[in-house]
C-alpha cells in the first residue's frame, strides 16, 4: 500500500508497505486487513473523507469475484466512509501507460492525475442544470475524457422547456411510454464507463437521477458527484469533487 499526496498535479510519495495475504481469503477477512491498513491514511491527512481522499486498488483485488468485490467495497465503505475503486487490468494499463516517464517506467497514479477517465457518462437535471452540465462535459472532455451520454447538449427545440427534454441526435416521443426507450439508452452506456458523474449543483439529486443511481449501484460502478449530495434516503458508497 502507498500512500500519496497530490497538488497540483505533483505527487509526494509518504509512504510504503507491502500486504501480505495468506491463500485465499474470504471477502470479510480481506475488508478487514485493508480497512486495518487504511488506518495509516489519518497519519498523513488532515481530512479523510471522500472529497479529500481518493483509493486505487490493483492486483489481488482484480481477481475478487464481482460478488466478493462488492462486498469489499461496501465493507470499506461502511467502515471508513470512502469508495473502494478497483482498477480492472485494462484500465490500469491505460493509467500506466498514461503515466509513462521519460526514462521508460509506469507510475499508475501519474497517469491518474494526467487522465483519470476513459469514458464516463453524465446524469443530472437536464431541464434544469444544463449550463452547468455542459460546463462540467467541457472539462471532462479537455482532460481527454469520452462522454458516452450525453453525446451533445444542444436541446431538439420542441422539447424545450417541458418535463422530458431531447437532444438534437434522439428522435421524438412516440407517446409517454416512450420516455423509457431514451432513458434505458442513457443508462445503457454505464456499463461501458469507467466512472458515472452527477452533475447536482447545490447538493440536490433529482428522482430522476435517483432512479439512475439504483441501476448503477446494482453494476457497481464507480460514482462521483459535483458537489455533496442532499437528502439521499439511502447512503451508498460514492466519491465527491472532480479534483480530488
Amino acid at each position: 500500500m502507498s500512500l500519496y499526496h497530490a497538488r497540483s498535479g505533483v505527487l509526494t510519495l509518504f509512504e510504503r508497505q507491502p500486504q501480505t495475504f495468506e491463500g485465499s481469503l474470504p471477502s470479510g477477512a480481506l475488508a478487514d486487513l485493508t480497512c486495518e491498513s487504511f488506518d495509516r491514511v489519518s497519519s498523513f491527512a488532515e481530512f479523510v473523507d471522500h472529497k479529500s481522499i481518493r483509493v486505487y486498488a490493483t492486483g489481488v483485488f482484480q481477481r475478487l469475484s464481482q460478488a466478493d468485490a462488492a462486498s469489499l467495497v461496501n465493507s470499506f465503505y461502511v467502515d471508513t466512509g470512502l469508495y473502494f475503486n478497483i482498477v480492472g487490468p485494462e484500465l490500469e494499463q491505460f493509467y500506466a501507460e498514461a503515466g509513462r516517464s521519460t526514462d521508460g517506467s509506469t507510475r499508475i497514479l501519474e497517469g491518474v492525475i494526467r487522465r483519470e477517465f476513459r469514458k464516463v457518462a453524465v446524469c443530472g437535471s437536464f431541464q434544469n442544470s444544463l449550463r452547468y452540465i455542459e460546463d462540467v462535459i467541457a472539462r471532462l472532455r479537455e482532460k481527454g475524457a469520452a462522454v458516452l451520454s450525453p453525446l451533445t447538449t444542444k436541446i431538439k427545440p420542441e422539447t424545450e422547456g417541458t418535463d422530458f427534454i431531447l437532444f438534437d441526435y434522439q428522435d421524438l416521443l412516440k407517446n409517454e411510454r416512450d420516455t423509457w426507450r431514451h432513458k434505458y439508452h442513457h443508462m445503457a452506456q454505464f456499463g461501458q464507463s469507467d466512472a458515472i458523474i452527477v452533475c447536482n449543483p447545490g447538493g440536490i439529486v433529482g428522482k430522476g437521477t435517483m432512479f439512475e443511481l439504483g441501476f448503477v449501484s446494482a453494476l457497481g460502478k464507480r460514482v462521483i458527484f459535483t458537489e455533496e449530495p442532499v437528502g439521499l434516503s439511502v447512503f451508498f458508497p460514492y466519491e465527491v469533487g472532480l479534483e480530488a
